[in-house]
């Protein structure tokens, strides 16, 4: 109420100097249209050059003042001397005005203190006819008068004023009233509270809140739910569809429905809406909603789901990197995992030594691995050799073993030192961004794997640096093992290819072939040799030692020495079998004694045959080892029964033999395990698809068999070392062949060698018929006097002459020193003066001592030696 009527004040009193300023000029304009119409009015002038100008302007001046309502109309001449005035006893003396701008025709409109009081007056000239002034004319009235004209106001104006303050009183009690109804009786104070909490609510916190009433329009929206929505500055007020919202959160906040924590789109985030119905005073409904912006709870999840995401990624990495002990294809299962799930390039380069399962040396590297989402871009191939050198990411990373991060490669830092040409085309194809992380194991750096990203428009940042390096550390593990098994692998290869034949020895037997191919997981102890015999024969052994590496193939070394020794001793098959089972037992229990945790010989098998070109007939003992495949010159294809009998070094079993009848242009194909089971098959299917293999190529060579067997039973990678054997078998020609019955008769032996020499000069080997003469006669004579019947002589004529004594004893000679007094003991020791070597073997009847001859450039007679040089060979006297 004191506001209301201060302002009422106010108003007045700036009414009642309005009206009097008002009043002041009205006068001033009124006094100045008299003056001008007075000065100019017929006979003015020539009132003013009259004798005596009062007497005939006195009369009109005051005429016109009182017709005019001013309170004075005064005239002058130019030097200010009134000649006229109301009060008579002012004419003749000087104007109080400012005439003198008046006189140069100026009009002047001032307020002075004249002869009535505080007077307002204008001042004009009075113009003659020839431009110039004659005198001047002031007319005006005074302050008292201008006052009374206001005073006649103020009961208007104060009438308004005390109507204006009972209607500002009584509207005052009317608001008043209804904001307290509305505001439910709360002062000041407390209204004062209300609103700070209400513009806390709208503009700090953060969580927007929208009104709505039910028709659907915006009531209010405080400042985070414009923020949230980017609402339009005019939106209260407007419909909630015309704001330019998602259609689904518009619908919502429309409808006035219930809703909790329901996820709206809102532009880029995601916002969670609470609404709830409300109803205010005077029966409107509405609904107030709630948005809280989850996009950066949105943003940590995703964080947590990333975070997750790469550990599984890491997981993965280790079943899906290192699978194999290869070192090229675990660099490329590195490149291929980072492809495109983390970079659109990815590249390996390995020190040059790595790759062979050396040390790494020098800094020389090859491009191992590429992957690319791309095939078409410029990234050096692989197989190229690099140098990283100066400041290029790759050569500081490589030299102090840590990551280096090239966020921005158009930047152009150093990275491009190398080769700026090459640098350039990676640019402009579009790669922008690169990661360069060693790859180090065991304190050793081996080599350095790069990330490329070109299409993802997020260049690398820290966070895939840490990833990286993670995912680079197991690759590293993984190469380091491959590089390790390579240079193992290496030397089991080496041992093994020093321990396998190297080549096939001269007989006239069998026609041979074999292949061998060592295990993906390593070096294993399959093996096969063929070894000729005396007489002709050659045997033909397969094996198999259990389990890879160095140990298994140090084992196959010392079994086929074993077997080379016990077939020089032309020991039957079941007995060689027996001696090598026997002693693989030994090696085992000195492998026990020894505390060494390498595995032992017990398993290991062995398959051991032995072909006759004479008599066609085959004769085979084995161990644990799958019997060959017969293929016939018909093209019919058996597996002969072979004994069972426990893998070598078990013993507790017999070995027994096989013998076969082979026709001349028979094939043996002798085989470890490996070759059946490879692929996954069961053994019997791989016995299936032998056979089918072997029976297709009737005229096939030995070499032709291998090759189809291997093409078509082995992969790639086999699980198992696969050695295959293939031999066609031949007849010695009966031709070739002479034999005598060697009665016990001292005088049969001048007839055999007789005969003896008669049969190589049939063959064209006149040439070595002394030598051979005395040969048989040493071995006859030695059959007849310490022998047993039967006893027979063979000659074969192979690659070799092969004498042949037998007799049903089973002592066997041995070559001794003679001592000078001794009539005999020199037979055996002139034999092996004359053949090239010569033995016994053991028969089921008894035994045969054989002698081989070269059939050219036959050895020394004894003629060209002194019997005494031959003799002090063997003098058991010190000379």
């Amino acid at each position: 109420m004191l506001l209301v009527g201060l302002l009422i004040v106010a108003a007045t009193t700036a009414l009642i100097l309005q009206a009097r300023n008002d009043s002041e000029q009205e006068a001033v304009r009124r006094a100045t249209a008299v003056a001008q119409t007075f000065a100019t009015s017929p006979g003015i002038v020539s009132a003013m050059g009259a004798e005596n100008p009062t007497v005939r302007l006195q009369p009109r001046a005051e005429e016109t003042r009182k017709r005019a309502h001013l309170d004075f109309v005064v005239v002058a001449d130019t030097k200010g001397i009134r000649y006229t005035h109301p009060r008579p006893q002012f004419i003749g003396k000087e104007l109080v005005a400012d005439w003198r701008p008046v006189v140069k025709g100026k009009i002047v409109t001032e307020s002075v203190q004249g002869p009535l009081g505080r007077e307002v007056q204008a001042t004009v000239p009075i113009p003659r006819a020839n431009g110039t002034v004659a005198g001047v004319v002031c007319a005006g009235v005074t302050a008292a008068d201008v006052s009374g004209r206001v005073e006649r106001q103020l009961p208007l104006v104060f009438g308004s004023a005390a109507g204006a303050l009972a209607f500002a009183t009584g509207g005052t009690a009317l608001v008043g009233g209804r904001l307290r109804r509305q505001t439910r009786g709360l002062g000041p104070a407390q209204m004062t509270r209300m609103y700070e909490h209400h513009d806390a609510v709208l503009h700090s916190v953060r969580e927007g809140v929208l009104i709505v009433d039910s028709h659907g329009r915006l009531v209010l929206a405080n400042d985070e739910a414009g923020r949230l929505l980017d609402l339009p500055r005019d939106a209260e007020g407007r419909p909630i569809t015309e704001l330019g919202l998602e259609p689904r959160t518009a619908e919502l906040l429309a409808s006035g429905r219930v809703a909790t924590d329901e996820v709206h789109l809102a532009g880029d985030r995601l916002l969670a809406i609470n609404q709830r119905p409300t109803r205010w005073d005077g029966g409107m409904s509405g609904s107030v909603a709630t948005l809280r912006d989850s996009t950066e709870l949105r943003a940590l999840s995703g964080k947590a789901e990333v975070a997750e995401r790469r550990l599984r990624l890491l997981f993965e990495a280790g079943s899906r990197i290192g699978t194999t002990l290869d070192i090229v294809r675990t660099a490329e299962e590195l490149t291929q995992f980072g492809v495109p799930w983390f970079a659109d390039f990815a590249t390996v380069d390995l020190v040059e030594p790595v790759l062979r399962g050396d040390e790494p040396t020098g800094n020389a590297m090859r491009r191992t691995a590429s992957s690319g989402i791309r095939a078409d871009h410029p990234l050096w191939r692989v197989g190229k050799m690099i140098t990283y050198a100066g400041g290029v990411p790759q050569a500081l990373g490589f030299g102090a073993g840590r990551p280096v991060l090239e966020a921005d490669l158009r930047a152009y830092e150093g990275w491009q030192e190398l080769d700026p040409e090459q640098a350039t085309k990676v640019v402009t194809y579009g790669i922008h961004s690169m990661i360069t992380i060693p790859l180090r194991a065991r304190d050793v750096t081996l080599g350095i794997a790069t990330f490329w990203r070109s299409e993802q428009s997020d260049p690398f940042d820290e966070d895939d640096v840490a990833l990286t390096e993670e995912l680079v550390a197991r690759a590293a593990v993984a190469i380091d093992n491959a590089r390790r098994y390579t240079r193992e692998h290496a030397m089991a290869a080496t041992l093994q290819r020093s321990l396998l034949p190297q080549g096939l020895p001269d007989q006239d037997a069998l026609d041979v072939a074999h292949r061998y191919l060592p295990a993906q997981a390593g070096v294993g102890g399959d093996w096969f040799d063929v070894i000729p015999l005396p007489g002709g024969r050659v045997a033909l052994a397969v094996g198999d030692v259990v389990g890879h590496g160095l140990h298994a193939a140090a084992t196959m070394g010392r079994l086929r020495t074993a077997v080379h020794n016990f077939s020089a001793l032309d020991l039957p098959p079941d007995e060689l079998i027996a001696h090598l089972d026997e002693l693989a037992g030994r090696f085992d229990q000195d492998q026990a004694a020894s505390g060494g945790d390498a595995p032992g010989i017990s398993g290991a098998s062995c398959l051991y045959a032995v072909y006759d070109p004479v008599s066609g007939r085959c004769t085979m003992a084995g161990a644990g080892h799958p019997g060959p495949a017969v293929v016939l010159p018909d093209s019919t294809v058996t597996f002969p029964d072979i004994p069972l009998a426990p893998p070598l070094g078990l013993g507790g079993e017999p070995i027994e033999t096989v013998e076969l009848e082979l026709p001349e242009g028979s094939r043996l194909a002798l085989y470890t395990d490996g070759l059946i089971r490879d692929g996954g098959r069961d053994f019997d299917e791989g016995l299936r698809v032998l056979r089918t293999t072997l029976a297709g190529l009737p005229e096939g060579t030995p070499e032709e068999t291998c090759q189809a067997v291997f093409d078509t039973m082995t992969s790639a990678h086999p699980g198992d070392d696969i050695a295959l054997l293939v031999a066609r078998t031949r007849l010695l020609d009966p031709g070739h062949v002479a034999e005598w019955e060697l009665p016990s008769d001292p005088a049969a032996v001048a007839r055999i060698r007789n005969e003896a020499a008669e049969q190589l000069a049939a063959w064209g080997l006149a040439d070595i018929a002394f030598t051979t003469e005395l040969i048989l006669s040493e071995l006859m004579t030695n059959a007849i006097r310490y022998g047993c019947a039967p006893s027979r002589v063979r000659l074969l004529r192979a690659r070799t002459l092969i004498c042949e004594v037998a007799d049903g004893s089973s002592t066997s000679p041995h070559l001794r020193r003679a001592a000078t007094t001794d009539e005999g003991g020199r037979g055996l020791f002139l034999v092996a003066q004359y053949a090239l070597r010569w033995g016994t073997r053991y028969t089921p009847n008894g035994k045969i001592i054989w002698a081989e001859q070269p059939l050219t450039d036959p050895m020394l007679p004894l003629a060209d030696t002194e019997g005494e040089d031959l003799l002090d060979q063997w003098d058991d006297i010190p000379g």
